[in-house]
């Protein structure tokens, strides 16, 4: 039985195997280098991107978005580089998912995170740094590896700003001013290691103490913010007192002043008013003495309610004085 099957097997091998035709052949080769023609020939650049050709690893021009030619077969490369498209840089976390509920992590980014501030406290740095390609021929040719260059060198630039700051300033007011020094000092070294970069923005993401002296931290923050408080308070009733009594104060000096004035001003024009009669009287004593006289007589006569006019030559005056009438009346 197993000398059969052996035999069967012999006769397989004896089998011809059919050839494809030479016919088709022709026609397959042919179409196979028209295709690699095809696509080493022609390329296509976005329209975020600028395409760099390279002819056996030199450059050699660059391009716009839209399609180009090429020389075949590899002769000529292309390498496109985003110019348009803004680009970004994460420091002291990651990005796992990103959507509508952004999912971040921490983890093996402590190295990056940790600085030692100005006053010699510790900081938990988390910053962004957001940069655009402006120069794609001294992006991919002046330096080496630029995308690691660049994060070094922000890194560097970071804790270098930070390192002049107390830590104070990295958590609270000075966060901005961070930012701005960071930006500024960062693009000067992209300037000058030619990586053509332009540095669009540096935000920081969060600023913490770290986790083991966090408690601590809150609790100098908590008396701070309380004597923050109470000052302020101080200072409210102080505004609300002191100015009162300040106004007040003028106020009384004010109504002092004006009544002073007023005296003066009285007793001048009194004084100018009896210098100016004085001067009058001088000129006609007579005449300024009987006028004198009936204007006071015109103010005093008119207050006494029975009068008796006695003419100077009249000898006797007592008949004509009801004496009796006058005690009656005065005792009414």
């Amino acid at each position: 039985m197993e000398r059969e099957d052996f035999g069967d097997i012999m006769d397989l091998r004896k089998v011809p195997i059919p050839r494809a035709p030479k016919a088709l052949i022709r026609l397959i080769v042919p179409a196979i280098i028209v295709l690699i023609l095809l696509f080493t020939t022609f390329y296509t650049v976005g329209p975020e991107e600028i395409g760099i050709v390279l002819r056996l690893g030199k450059y050699v021009r660059s391009t716009d978005p839209g399609l180009h030619v090429k020389l075949p077969f590899g002769v000529e490369g292309v390498t496109k580089v985003p110019i348009q498209r803004q680009l970004k840089q994460e420091f002291g976390f990651r990005t796992v998912r990103a959507g509508v509920r952004t999912e971040y992590t921490t983890r093996g980014t402590a190295g990056e995170s940790n600085m030692l501030t100005g006053d010699l406290n510790a900081a938990v740095v988390e910053w962004v740094v957001q940069y655009r390609i402006v120069e794609p021929y001294m992006y991919l040719f002046r330096v080496r590896n630029v995308s690691n260059t660049f994060r070094d060198m922000s890194e560097a630039v970071m804790r270098r700003v930070v390192g002049d700051r107390t830590v104070n300033e990295v958590l609270t007011i000075g966060r901005q001013e961070v930012a701005d020094n960071v930006l500024l000092q960062l693009q000067e070294l992209c300037d000058q290691y030619e990586t053509g970069i332009k540095v669009e923005q540096v935000v920081l993401q969060d600023v913490n103490p770290p986790d083991a002296v966090k408690p601590s931290f809150n609790e100098v923050n908590e008396a701070q913010q309380e004597r923050e408080r109470l000052i302020n308070e101080a200072q409210s009733e102080y505004n609300k007192v002191i100015p009162r009594a300040r106004g007040e104060a003028e106020q009384t000096i004010r109504q002092a002043e004006g009544y002073a004035l007023d005296r003066v001003n009285r007793a001048r024009g009194d004084s100018a008013r009896f210098v100016a009669v004085f001067d009058e009287y001088l000129k006609a004593p007579e005449v300024t003495r009987k006028r004198i006289y009936l204007e006071t007589m015109n103010e005093i006569l008119p207050r006494v309610e029975s009068k008796i006019i006695v003419d100077d030559d009249l000898r006797g005056i007592l008949p004509l004085l009801n004496l009796n009438t006058s005690r009656e009346a005065s005792k009414e």
